[in-house]
This record gives structure tokens, C-alpha cells and sequence, in this order.
């Protein structure tokens, strides 16, 4: 009987963790701790820096997830005057990627004009969650 109730409160534990995990996936967040005084470069993302706001990529080769990525976040600098997409093997910049608390890719950081990390998005971030982070980068 003891073995039982064990089996079920772990089933029920890993439930709610994987309904929490898949809620959290891909959402746009405030910066953190980890990134609260992140200002990034145009040398540090290996491209130039938009105008008004930049998506920062970190990705990795064998990234499923890191390809769709990429095209929604074109897609959206397309749309926006001022935006530019830099993709960031996260692999050859460790250094960055420790310095920044990339934890896994894809990973997203939006960038205001100047540098400064604003939002960040830890896996495939919604093109409406994009946008919205983009209004908040432009209005900073």
C-alpha cells in the first residue's frame, strides 16, 4: 500500500513539473539576476546592432528548435525598421554564453538600441511574445 501512494505522489509531481515546464517554454521574461547589467556588443554577437532593437540568438548545430527560431525571428526584424537578427553559436562564444546565463538553445535576448538586454526567452518564443518584447526594447 505504502509503495502505491509513493508511486502516485511521484506521478503527480512529475505531472505538475512537465505542465509547468511547458508553460514556461519559450515566454518572453523580464531580465534577471543573471543578465540585469548584460550590455552586449556589436563585436560580442558577431553582427551589427539594430537601430532601435536586437534579437540575439544563441543556437547550437543539432538544435531542432533553434531553426524555427531563426525564421520567426526574421521574420519579425523584416517587419520592424530598426530590428536586426543575430544568430550566436553558443558554442564557439562560451565565454558569452556563461557570462550571460545561457542555460540551453535556443535562447533569445532582446537588446535595446543600446546593448542593454531587456527581455530573454530560454527556448521557441511565439512570434506575438517577440513582438511584444520589441515594443518594450523600442520604447526603453
Amino acid at each position: 500500500m505504502t509503495g502505491l501512494v509513493v508511486c502516485l505522489a511521484v506521478l503527480a509531481g512529475a505531472g505538475v513539473f512537465g505542465l509547468v515546464h511547458r508553460r514556461r517554454e519559450g515566454r518572453m521574461r523580464v531580465r534577471g539576476k543573471d543578465t540585469a547589467a548584460a550590455r552586449l556588443t556589436a563585436d560580442e554577437v558577431g553582427g551589427p546592432l539594430g537601430e532601435r532593437a536586437t534579437l540575439v540568438q544563441f543556437s547550437s548545430a543539432f538544435c531542432a528548435p533553434c531553426r524555427a527560431t531563426r525564421r520567426t525571428l526574421a521574420e519579425v526584424a523584416a517587419m520592424v525598421d530598426g530590428v536586426t537578427h543575430v544568430e550566436v553559436d553558443a558554442e564557439r562564444e562560451l565565454e558569452l554564453v556563461r557570462r550571460v546565463g545561457i542555460l540551453k538553445t535556443p535562447t533569445v535576448l532582446v537588446l535595446d538600441a543600446s546593448g542593454a538586454v531587456v527581455r530573454r526567452a530560454a527556448g521557441q518564443p511565439r512570434k506575438a511574445d517577440v513582438i511584444a518584447a520589441l515594443g518594450t526594447a523600442v520604447g526603453a
